[in-house]
C-alpha cells in the first residue's frame, strides 16, 4: 500500500532519526571491561543497536534472554548506558533539514520507539526534538511494543489522524511489521542499522530511502 496523500509522519528513533550506536556500543564495551574483556569494534556492535539491550548483550557476551546471566548483564548494560546517553549520540545528517521542511509544510511528525521512557525522554530533550515532536511514544507507553501496532495507533490518535493517513519510517523489520499491522504506509530508512535478519528489500516497505533527503522527496509527493 502506497498512500496517495499523507497528513502525518511517525519515525522510529534509533537508527532513523538519531545515531545512538556510539553510546550504546560504549556501554557494551564498558561492561566488557568490567568483566576483563577487550572492547569490540563499533562495526561488530552497530548492526544490533536496533535490537536494544537484548541485541547488545547478545553480541558483547553471547548470552540470550532466558539464559542465567542475561538479566544481570542486561541490567548492568542499561546502567552504563543511562550514565552516558548523550556523549556521542546525534541526529543523522539531513534529519534536521527534513524535519524542518515537514514543519514548514504544517505536517505533524512524531516518534514511536521501543526504547524505554527513562532513556528516550532525556535523549529527545537533549537533542532539542521534544518540543518539536507532536507525540513521543516509548516502548513502555502502551502495554505493547513493536511489532505490535498499538504504539503506532496510539501515536496516530494523539495526532488526531487515522492510521491510513500516516507514514511510518523505521530501520528495523519490526518497524515494517508494525506499520503493516497498523494500516500505515512504511518507508525503510536504509541509512539506519537494519539488523542482521531478513534483508531490507524483503520487508515489504513501500519505499526504501537511502538518506533523509530522499525520504523527504518521497514524502513531499504524498503529504496533504
Amino acid at each position: 500500500m502506497v498512500l496517495a496523500r499523507a497528513r502525518g509522519v511517525l519515525f522510529d528513533l534509533d537508527g532513523t532519526l538519531i545515531d545512538s550506536a556510539p553510546d550504546l556500543a560504549g556501554a557494551a564495551n564498558r561492561l566488557r571491561a568490567d568483566h576483563g574483556m577487550a572492547p569490540l569494534p563499533l562495526a561488530d556492535l552497530r548492526p544490533m543497536v536496533g535490537s536494544g539491550a537484548r541485541g547488545m548483550v547478545g553480541v558483547a557476551f553471547g548470552v540470550a534472554p532466558g539464559e542465567p546471566r542475561f538479566e544481570s548483564l542486561r541490567d548492568a548494560f542499561l546502567a552504563h548506558y543511562e550514565a552516558g546517553l548523550l556523549q556521542r549520540t546525534h541526529p543523522f545528517e539531513g534529519v534536521d533539514e527534513m524535519l524542518s521542511a515537514l514543519e514548514a509544510a504544517g505536517i505533524p511528525w512524531g516518534i514511536v520507539t521501543n526504547k524505554a521512557t527513562r532513556f528516550t525522554l532525556p535523549i529527545v530533550a537533549g537533542l532539542n526534538l521534544a518540543q518539536r515532536a507532536a507525540v513521543v511514544v516509548c516502548g513502555d507507553t502502551t502495554p505493547h511494543s513493536k511489532p505490535h501496532p498499538e504504539p503506532l495507533w496510539h501515536a496516530a490518535r494523539a495526532m488526531g489522524l487515522a492510521p491510513e493517513a500516516v507514514v511510518y519510517v523505521g530501520d528495523d523489520l519490526r518497524d515494517a511489521q508494525a506499520a503493516r499491522a497498523a494500516g500505515m504506509a512504511m518507508v525503510a530508512a536504509t541509512w539506519g542499522y537494519l539488523g542482521l535478519g531478513e534483508p531490507v528489500h524483503d520487508w515489504g516497505a513501500d519505499e526504501l530511502a537511502d538518506a533523509p533527503s530522499q525520504l523527504l522527496t518521497w514524502l513531499q509527493a504524498r503529504v496533504a
